[in-house]
């Protein structure tokens, strides 16, 4: 079985959320995926690191760690903030619900995230961060 893994660290501006994706999709290329597949990884992350950056470390900042795992044909993606947390995570992943309202957020990251990756694991402890654990199965030709 085929395994591969990575690890970057950045810090929480939004002009890094360019470069976590393009970093991630250049990873999961090796599993030879379908454009559609490595568009899905991308904006996943995209919005697991917005909302890092945005909700994670709000008017602060901080370091974003993602870790990469390739196993056979699945890709974990691993998005990892030391910010202020999430009280309620149950809360958070309801469709449309934003903690940030005055920000025009349309509260949909977490119902993105769920709808373009095969799993979606949020474990969060206030004043700890966030962790968000999501996995792609990419299809064998």
């Amino acid at each position: 079985m085929f395994k591969n893994e990575m690890k970057i660290e950045f810090p929480s501006k939004s002009q890094n959320e360019a470069f976590a994706r393009v970093v991630v999709a250049a990873f999961a290329s090796q599993l030879d995926p379908t454009i559609e597949e490595l568009s899905d990884v991308k904006t996943a992350v995209s919005e697991a690191v917005t909302n890092a950056i945005i909700h994670g470390y709000e008017n602060s900042s901080g370091k974003i760690e993602i870790e990469c795992k390739i196993e056979g044909r699945t890709l974990t993606v691993i998005v990892t903030d030391y910010g202020k947390g999430i009280e309620d995570v149950e809360l958070a992943k309801q469709p449309l619900y934003t903690s940030r309202p005055e920000l025009e957020r349309s509260g949909m990251g977490f119902t993105v995230m769920e709808t373009f990756m095969d799993s979606l694991e949020v474990e969060s402890e206030p004043l700890k961060g966030t962790r968000v654990k999501m996995t792609k199965e990419f299809k064998s030709f």
